[in-house]
């Protein structure tokens, strides 16, 4: 069973002993300053007990405050909930189909027995190197002479010149020994630029030596 409803605790004059009502300042028997209860808590009781004639106690107020703010969340909690069920249903869009679904599969294609077969390339040859001399081949051809050196003087004289050659943007430039070579006069390094298979051609490579700080080179037949 629950606790009956109370009144208000009744309270008594100091000096008479009248009793005296909630927020009641002075004694009507005596006249003495009472001292009131004051505050929220004591201004609910009051007009509780003089609108319902009873009252449960002060443990109400807080009991009614806790069911206010319990309601209050589940009412936010359900348009909450609502609004996202809402959401969720509104935005699935899909159909199904009843008709069976084939699939086809390629057909593999079989298996290779034969071994591939592999090419083999003749493998280049080095580069050669930037500043190296060029040999004279082995056959009757033109050049255009740079310079005679006399073998006195030593082949590295004659490869001195030879690399201010290459220096100087000529292509092809190398060192004979003319006593080696029966077109020339014997006991020269005769420095040469160039490769060419007749006088005319040799003649271009004249005037590109002569650009290039050469004015007294001329064309020669070689013969080994």
């Amino acid at each position: 069973m629950g606790t009956p409803p109370t009144a208000p605790p009744q309270t008594f004059c100091p000096r008479c002993g009248t009793p005296y009502e909630p927020e009641q300042e002075y004694c009507l028997e005596c006249g003495l300053r009472l001292p009131v209860r004051t505050g929220l808590i004591a201004r609910l009781g009051t007009g509780w007990y003089r609108r319902f004639g009873w009252y449960p106690g002060d443990w109400v107020w807080p009991s009614l405050l806790g069911l206010l703010i319990a309601a209050l969340g589940a009412t936010g909690a359900i348009w909450l909930g609502g609004d996202d069920n809402r959401g969720a249903h509104g935005t699935v869009v899909g159909t199904t189909s009843t008709q069976p679904v084939t699939t086809e599969t390629e057909p593999t294609a079989p298996e290779q027995t034969t071994a591939p077969t592999t090419t083999t390339s003749k493998p280049k040859p080095p580069p050669k190197p930037k500043n190296a001399l060029t040999p004279w081949p082995s056959r009757a051809g033109w050049t255009v002479v740079l310079a005679s050196v006399p073998t006195s003087s030593g082949r590295g004289a004659a490869v001195a010149q030879a690399d201010r050659a290459l220096a100087a943007g000529l292509k092809s430039v190398g060192v004979l020994d003319s006593s080696r070579f029966s077109s020339l006069h014997p006991g020269y390094y005769v420095v040469f630029s160039g490769i060419y298979r007749s006088e005319g051609d040799a003649n271009s490579g004249v005037a590109d030596a002569h650009a290039r700080g050469y004015p007294v080179a001329y064309p020669r037949r070689i013969t080994p």
